[in-house]
């Protein structure tokens, strides 16, 4: 008998080898229909995969992050089954899931081309294959025999990867139909429940991500349980389209990019300086009470900082290139990241036990290579300013450090209307440690740290292995925008490692010398990426106090500008933000146009107005309309605004 434990700490005996599915049928026959693969101990596995030793287990539906990767991750091989059949002699290369569906990298037959023309051919090929209901067959093959196999089949760039990549002991094949692929999971247990299928877009991509390799073809897709489903997400991706942060920041003029700049350099405009500044306000007035101590530190640093810090040996490929100066053997480096330069902070002078929590805090603006090709508006740049602290303590300051950390955040979240989060626990993983930095007991000790501030909080976490940063263990916010999409907002890094490499120390009470820990935090993250959430998340509609402009005033003709200019220098001497649009046109059309400026607040002043020494409102989206003298229209915005701070001060 193996003993089973369930998430809410229950257990339960089952007989040697039972699966994920028999176990899921125990509880319910509604569940084993739904079900789609399970975590045991942690890694996602196929239901069909016997169990032959006590574990904890977590059974996946679609709905559940781990769910939706196993259904999409079988739908790639669906579509690389289909093209099979459509195109004889394609290559595949790579086939993942990715968060909003899956692709495949293929290379199709020489004087083939596959364009958006071909998607319905694609996907009434998968709906055919898929009604088949073929069971998908997982097979442990020898490097050998894999080789052999893929040879045989005539597919390059697997028997490529087979060759360079991969170890005897560690390859698996999955099977559907008439069609192989080389892959190590998880897959469902037939392709039966692929029930709605969308081919979305096609991309070209190179081989392994190199440049200077053949360029592949990409076929991004996404598929469902429900038709239902599909309907809704294809809803969603044009509800998306209205939001993308990139039409709307233009439109209100908050951003640009030029190309002369560079590729990837924002250019924030004044409006939407002016909406940063109070992003960092907002964000200043919230770290008060904890004591923070803000600095600024150069843009560029010495190589040597980052081979000390260990950044170098680990990004220095994909970083930009050093900046070699006139002086013999001197390079720089573009600042990637701040946390050498504050470990520099913290080591200019002794520090004593009394001296921790040291809290330095920096708007600090970094600069990391990206592909042009993964650029993306604000989301994906090459430069970005990060609301970044490290936090120095001692061991025993950590939980309670953290706790604070996540207040911090967790308020952030409040004030910008993110109701709809959950905190992912990022761990190393534990069958590749190589990619991290620092001993495996420094590693427990910053996971179980972790774990213990999250529990004290009442928060509820997920963990993910393999998701750590190289140097440390880390909780990332996980936010829900208005239309469902997922965000990734707000990290905490727990880092035992910089101290070390930076040789920082305190004197103990004892007067020894000790190891300080070194917290990361961003409740942001970034400016550049907030901003552009926050965008797609309000579609625009920024909350008041956040408006680049609370106020337009429109005259209704220019006779009338004289007062509009008086209404505009009292709004401006009690703190309201206002424009005039003075222009020759119809007030109609300057209603229309202000509309789509997403201003808050439209004023139009005529005669009446003018005589009387009132506005008449109309409240954004043609909601409340009232006439009222320009005073108590200020003193509403006024109010407004500090209703919706409140939470700054709880």
């Amino acid at each position: 008998m193996v003993k089973i434990t369930f998430p809410d700490g229950s257990v339960r005996e089952y007989e040697n080898g039972v699966t994920g599915l028999q176990i899921a049928e125990s509880i319910s026959p509604a569940l084993a229909r739904d079900v789609v693969s399970c975590g045991i101990n942690g890694e996602t596995t196929e239901l069909n995969r016997p169990i032959n030793s006590d574990a904890a287990i977590e059974l996946y539906k679609f709905d559940d992050d781990q769910g939706k990767h196993t259904f999409w991750h079988t739908s790639a091989h669906l579509l690389a089954e289909a093209l099979q059949e459509l195109y004889p002699g394609i290559q595949f290369g790579f086939g993942p899931a990715i968060e909003t569906g899956f692709f495949y990298d293929v290379m199709p037959p020489k004087g083939t081309a596959i364009s958006e023309n071909d998607f319905p051919k694609i996907e009434a090929k998968m709906k055919e294959l898929a009604k088949k209901n073929e069971p998908v067959v997982r097979k442990e093959v020898a490097k050998a025999d894999a080789l052999k196999e893929f040879e045989a089949m005539g597919q390059q760039y697997k028997v490529e990867h087979i060759s360079q990549d991969l170890e005897d002991g560690t390859i698996t094949t999955y099977t559907q139909g008439n069609f192989t692929d080389l892959c190590k999971g998880p897959h469902l247990l037939s392709t039966g429940s692929i029930k709605a299928i969308k081919i979305t877009s096609v991309a070209g991509a190179f081989w392994r991500g190199d440049a200077k390799r053949e360029q592949m073809t990409r076929i991004y897709g996404v598929t469902f349980p429900k038709k239902k489903m599909l309907d809704e997400y294809l809803a969603m991706l044009e509800e998306a389209k209205k939001r993308d942060h990139r039409k709307i920041g233009k439109e209100m003029e908050l951003f640009m990019f030029s190309e002369r700049v560079g590729k990837g350099l924002p250019i924030w405009l004044p409006k939407g300086t002016q909406l940063r500044l109070r992003l960092q306000d907002v964000l200043r007035h919230v770290l008060k009470p904890y004591h923070y101590k803000e600095v600024i530190t150069p843009g560029i640093g010495s190589k040597n900082l980052y081979v000390t810090s260990g950044h170098y040996a680990h990004y220095g490929k994909d970083a930009f290139q050093p900046i070699h100066t006139p002086e013999p053997e001197e390079e720089y480096m573009l600042k990637p990241m701040n946390c050498p330069h504050h470990c520099e902070v913290y080591a200019r002078k002794p520090r004593s036990y009394k001296d921790l929590p040291l809290r330095i805090a920096e708007f600090g603006t970094v600069f990391r290579y990206e592909k042009s090709g993964e650029l993306h508006g604000l989301t994906r740049v090459r430069t970005f300013t990060q609301d970044d602290a490290h936090i120095f303590v001692r061991p025993d300051q950590v939980k309670a450090e953290f706790e604070s950390i996540i207040d911090i955040i967790l308020k952030v979240f409040k004030i910008f209307g993110f109701d709809n989060y959950d905190a992912q626990i990022s761990l190393r993983d534990p069958k590749d440690t190589d990619k991290y930095i620092g001993s495996d007991e420094i590693w427990e000790e910053s996971e179980n740290a972790i774990r213990q501030a999250c529990k004290e909080k009442g928060l509820h976490t997920h963990e993910e292995l393999g998701e750590a940063a190289f140097y440390g263990p880390k909780l990332d916010f996980m936010v829900k925008d208005a239309i469902g999409r997922k965000w990734q907002l707000g990290t905490i890094q727990v880092d035992y490692n910089l101290p070390e490499r930076f040789k920082l120390e305190y004197t103990a009470e004892d007067n020894s010398k000790k190891t300080p820990v070194m917290i990361h935090r961003a409740p942001f993250g970034s400016l550049e990426r907030f901003t552009a959430v926050l965008i797609e998340h309000t579609a625009g509609h920024f909350p008041l106090w956040l408006a680049p402009d609370q106020v337009a005033i429109l005259p209704i003709s220019e006779k009338f500008n004289e007062y509009a200019n008086k209404v505009q220098a009292y709004l401006d001497s009690v703190d309201v933000r206002s424009y005039i649009d003075d222009r020759n046109e119809k007030i109609g059309r300057k209603i229309r146009d202000n509309e789509l400026k997403r201003v808050p607040y439209l004023l139009i002043v005529g005669e009446k107005e003018a005589t009387d020494g009132l506005v008449s409102m109309r409240k954004q989206g043609g909601g409340e309309q009232a006439q009222m003298p320009m005073e108590k229209f200020a003193q509403r915005v006024n109010d407004e605004v500090k209703e919706q701070l409140k939470a700054l001060d709880e």
